[in-house]
């Protein structure tokens, strides 16, 4: 087991606004990898919005807030790649022009990582104790993927997980036409993207579908209930930490 660590828990906006069980997952999996965990009450957004719409001014003001909160620890750990690599890779490209705040972005980027491809690849996880009887497929998220090169690290937890059957997903990295402020600005093309996705995922036969972002799990668990596929829709950690029970699927009818 590597040495303690102490983790500032980077719950991202959507978690923190939508699906708080992600996060408490989240720590749940730290804890068992043998971190500390805490969770800065001072975090915002991480600036993503406003850099994907071209506003760097107010980008960068947020960037100063997360760099400044998220000072002093060990790691900070972010249960979606988006956020991970808006920190990890645009934040230093943000404050090119400042050598100062350049230099604190990247030893901040330096330090943070996307959660699964923590557990993995620095804490060194192979396997994890969780149940769960279902057929599943995953989803390769855009930035995770493209920016964080996290493909194999998501599978090999999963393939740990017993009861699990995976199937693989065609054309798994392929975006479902989420991509942050994209849907809204090129609706017709995101909701053709998300559609095909959706039947991929339904071609596999699978229960369910996991994914380690949550803005395209919303977007895909919307389009299958529109489209009448009765697929389960969660994040890997959840399903990862055992805490299926926490909360319904993504998506699902309220009670």
């Amino acid at each position: 087991m590597p040495e303690p660590a102490r983790i500032a828990l980077l719950v991202t906006c959507l978690v923190d606004l939508f699906r708080p069980a992600i996060g408490f997952a989240a720590v749940k999996l730290l804890e068992e990898a043998g971190c500390t965990v805490e969770v800065p009450r001072a975090q915002t957004c991480c600036g993503q919005p406003a850099y994907n719409s071209g506003d760097r001014d107010d980008a960068k003001a947020v960037a100063r807030r997360v760099i400044d909160t998220f000072a002093g620890y060990d790691y900070v750990v972010a249960p979606s790649g988006s956020c991970a690599g808006m920190v990890k890779v645009h934040y230093p490209e943000l404050f090119a022009d400042e050598p100062e705040m350049r230099a604190r972005a990247e030893e901040l980027a330096s330090r943070t990582h996307e959660l699964v491809s923590f557990l993995v690849d620095i804490r060194g996880m192979t396997q994890t104790d969780a149940h769960w009887q279902r057929s599943v497929t995953y989803h390769d998220s855009c930035s995770g993927l493209r920016e964080l090169g996290i493909n194999t690290q998501p599978r090999l937890l999963l393939g740990s997980v017993a009861g699990l059957e995976f199937r693989e997903l065609p054309d798994a990295e392929v975006c479902c036409g989420f991509g942050g402020t994209f849907c809204v600005k090129y609706p017709e093309i995101s909701d053709k993207m998300v559609a095909d996705k959706a039947l991929d995922i339904a071609a596999t036969g699978a229960e369910a579908v996991l994914a380690g972002d949550l803005g395209c799990l919303l977007n895909i668990a919307g389009k299958l209930s529109r489209l009448g596929l009765p697929v389960e829709v969660r994040h890997i950690a959840e399903v990862l930490a055992g805490m299926t029970g926490a909360a319904p699927p993504i998506g699902a009818p309220k009670a």
